[in-house]
């Protein structure tokens, strides 16, 4: 695993020991980031279930202004705290070491925005895909803005719903056995 694109290029990764983390792959990650680029620079991202950290390094690497890597799982933890060392990354982060629907409800009630929101909880836990997209899309949407893109990654055999509150799906990209979903309050005309 490796830092795609940016000021960290090609710098590896190291993911959580065990198997409960299933890391993006660099492909599916390069695509992810091709599609958001023009949105990432300046941007405050949010990486929930953030396992080793990829997601939100690669961001803060594309020049994303604040990162927040919201994860509960000790392993993960460990590879994040290890990875940001490792790169040298003392600043524009935040490490939220709590469930995402705590972190959620706490920026909330604290009102601040974010340009991009990636989830990616374990496959097998679609109780957490709907429960996460429906927060952002209901209780917790006030972080959220008209341009707020919200993007799941999720196993193409399971797909999710068009919609979850005021969250709609407007891009759905397949690669391999998985998926992306982009979800927005107000869905572009065009594609990002």
């Amino acid at each position: 695993m490796r830092v795609i694109s940016g000021i960290y290029r090609s710098r590896r990764l190291a993911a959580p020991v065990g198997r409960s983390t299933r890391p993006t792959s660099d492909r599916l990650r390069e695509t992810l980031f091709n599609i958001l680029a023009l949105n990432i620079p300046g941007s405050t991202f949010a990486d929930l279930y953030a396992g080793s950290g990829a997601n939100g390094i690669e961001a803060i690497s594309r020049g994303a202004t604040m990162v927040f890597l919201v994860e509960n799982a000790p392993p993960a933890l460990e590879a994040i705290r290890l990875n940001l060392k490792s790169l040298g990354i003392v600043s524009g982060f935040g490490l939220e070491p709590r469930s995402v629907s705590s972190f959620l409800r706490r920026l909330a009630q604290r009102a601040r925005k974010l340009d991009i929101v990636f989830l990616d909880p374990p496959y097998e836990a679609a109780d957490e895909y709907a429960a996460t997209l429906e927060l952002l899309g209901g209780e917790c949407s006030s972080p959220l803005t008209a341009q707020t893109i919200v993007v799941a990654e999720h196993a193409r055999r399971q797909p999710l719903l068009e919609s979850y509150g005021e969250l709609v799906r407007y891009r759905v990209r397949e690669q391999g056995d998985a998926a992306l979903s982009f979800y927005s309050l107000s869905p572009p005309k065009t594609d990002h």
